[in-house]
Parts: structure tokens; sequence; C-alpha cells
């Protein structure tokens, strides 16, 4: 089995808390801080493939850009979405889990007991 990577933000509790219990279970996760390396749209369509949820479930909504950006506007596609989040990867929901062709949105962290 390859190990997991994790698209992390160290200032997100959330994320430190998914990190944490990955280490503690053994594994030396991929940490993948896209605030620092963001994602491109294709790779988060790869992404929404593997979570098989639509775009709009990556982004959240509570950041200020969300708003800004008028990305609650029903008509806007998926990859408008992807695009609004590789230009601006605070949008990116976190942390996101993937192993072995599969992802998670491990909010909250404990999600990941039964996925592993």
């Amino acid at each position: 089995m390859k190990s997991p990577s994790i698209y992390h933000n160290p200032r997100c509790s959330k994320s430190r808390e998914a990190l944490a219990l990955l280490q503690a279970r053994g594994l030396n996760p991929l940490v993948i801080e896209y605030l620092k390396t963001p994602p491109d749209v294709a790779e988060l369509q790869g992404l929404v493939a593997l979570l098989g949820l639509p775009a709009r479930e990556l982004l959240r909504s509570s950041e200020d850009e969300y708003q800004r950006l008028g990305l609650a506007d029903p008509s806007l596609g998926e990859l408008d979405l992807l695009a609004a989040i590789a230009a601006h990867p605070i949008l990116l929901q976190r942390p996101i889990v993937v192993q072995d062709r599969r992802a998670l949105i491990a909010r909250p962290p404990e999600l990941l007991l039964g996925w592993l």
C-alpha cells in the first residue's frame, strides 16, 4: 500500500489533527502544503474524480474570497469553480487525504479512522 498524500494547511487545526492521526497509525504521508504549491486545474479535476464529488464541495464558503468572487452563483460551472480554487488556494477544503486512487475530505479528521 502506497503512503497517502495530504493536502495540508499547517495553520488549520483540523488539518493538523488529520496529519497527526495518519502519523499515529505509522503512516508517513506526503504533505502537500497547497498554499505554498497550489494545485492547478488538472490536479483539482483529478481530486474531484477521486472524491466523487462536484467541484462546489471543494470550496470553503466561509473564506472572504468566496464572497468577493461571487462563487455562490449557481450558474458557475465546474471549470469556473476549479479555476477559482487554483487561483485562490485558500478556497480549497481541507484536509484532503489521497491514497490508492481514492480521496477523502477529512472533516472531521475522525472520518479517516473508518476510511484507512
